[in-house]
């Protein structure tokens, strides 16, 4: 069975608000065998409700309708789940009365307005909040000849998250088929997404079962594989699979097999072997030594470094000589080199990495344009220079210097 998610509330078509609920929602189904296949976000209009209520019972076996179930006048989502069901809407006296019952132990008068919490859709049965006023609904009807299971919970995190854990996920759990989701995350440094697909694309579409799906971000490709069987020995050896074929093809472009970052994987290959890593940066001001260090353990292998951003910084700190300052510039393979050498011998560890580069907006020349980046990585035995253009705002192109940098100590190591 299929899923879609509504998450009801203008608030979360405006730039203040988002969604949060649907993720904890679709961790709970997942783990019940079930995919999510549509999330939506609809504003507190009736008909635009009622138009997204029956394309959800159109497309998905299970829909989770959340907010929109309060008091005030934009409440409208069993209103509109009505509507588009074509049922009636009653009013349960058991919840009125415990509506006013709630009011008065806090010594407090309900408004008129309050009533309509107390509609229930014709054959659903309340689910209980103990948390808020509004109780959520279960109805498990027919659509146009199809089952379809339909949930209208509450929209604040904290009556939504326990209602859907402690009530609904047993019951969900005792009338569905028996199946589990597997899945596998894949890592790739410092491929572009088109060229990893054009790789790709003949070896995943032969798998009809298995979910693919390819995201890039900050000079990384991620594969997320997922896959649905009855056993999830089944599952996990589909993906398993796939993911073997995958890293056959693209070699030593995957660092990581189970999610791990590329700090994570380049902090296991120095602990691996024996080795340490110190660094020289300029334009990408630390951030290197920020990724590494984030990870717990690092002090084992990451020694240290310097941010040398003025020249007087890469002679004092990182020995570099004048003289390639004077002849290359400060943006330059010679310079970078030479970081990387010197923050070796200076830290007296394994492996030295240098980087230098314009990061902009402003700085670059029509010789150097901004994104241009020297990253070097020595190792006492040899030393290697890459030059990058990358494109982009300031953070990116450092991001990708990082990312670029990190990759070359893996691949050093490898």
């Amino acid at each position: 069975m299929n899923a879609e998610i509504v998450a009801v509330g203008s608030e979360m078509l405006t730039p203040f608000r988002q969604d949060t609920n649907s993720l904890s929602i679709t961790e709970h189904l997942n783990a019940l065998g079930v995919v999510v296949d549509f999330k939506t976000i609809v504003g507190d209009k009736r008909q635009h409700l009622v138009d997204a209520a029956r394309i959800a019972l159109r497309r998905a076996d299970i829909i989770v309708f959340m907010g929109g179930l309060g008091p005030t006048e934009d409440d409208l989502t069993r209103e509109a789940v009505a509507d588009a069901l074509g049922i009636e809407l009653h009013r349960d006296a058991d919840l009125l009365t415990g509506l006013y019952t709630r009011f008065a132990s806090r010594r407090m008068t309900m408004t008129e307005n309050n009533k309509k919490q107390a509609d229930v859709l014709a054959g659903a049965e309340i689910l209980d909040n103990k948390n808020g006023t509004a109780p959520g609904q279960w109805l498990d009807t027919e659509y146009h000849g199809h089952r379809k299971i339909i949930l209208l919970l509450p929209g604040p995190p904290a009556e939504l998250r326990p209602l859907f854990h402690d009530v609904c996920v047993p019951r969900l759990r005792a009338i569905l088929p028996e199946r589990h989701i597997a899945t596998r995350l894949l890592k790739m440094a410092m491929i572009g997404e088109s060229a990893a697909d054009a790789r790709l694309a003949p070896i995943y579409t032969q798998y009809d079962d298995v979910e693919t799906t390819i995201l890039s971000q900050g000079g990384e490709i991620q594969l997320h594989l997922i896959s649905a069987k009855p056993t999830k020995a089944e599952a996990q050896a589909r993906v398993n699979e796939l993911a073997g074929k995958i890293e056959d093809e693209m070699d030593d472009f995957i660092y990581s097999s189970h999610g791990e970052s590329l700090e994570q994987i380049v902090l296991y290959y120095l602990d691996m072997r024996n080795e340490t890593v110190s660094v020289a940066e300029s334009c990408t001001g630390g951030l290197i030594a920020q990724r590494l260090t984030s990870i717990s353990g690092s002090s084992r292998a990451f020694l240290g470094g310097a941010v040398v951003y003025s020249n007087a910084l890469k002679v004092d700190f990182a020995g570099v000589p004048e003289e390639l300052l004077d002849d290359y510039g400060a943006v330059s393979s010679q310079v970078a080199e030479a970081l990387a050498e010197g923050i070796r011998r200076r830290t007296r560890s394994s492996i030295g990495v240098g980087v230098t580069g314009i990061a902009g907006p402003g700085g670059g020349t029509e010789e150097k344009p901004v994104g241009l980046v020297y990253i070097a990585v020595a190792d006492g035995k040899s030393t290697s220079v890459v030059e990058r253009r990358f494109f982009g705002d300031r953070e990116r192109i450092r991001r990708f210097a990082s990312q670029q940098a990190l990759d070359l100590i893996r691949r050093k190591l490898m």
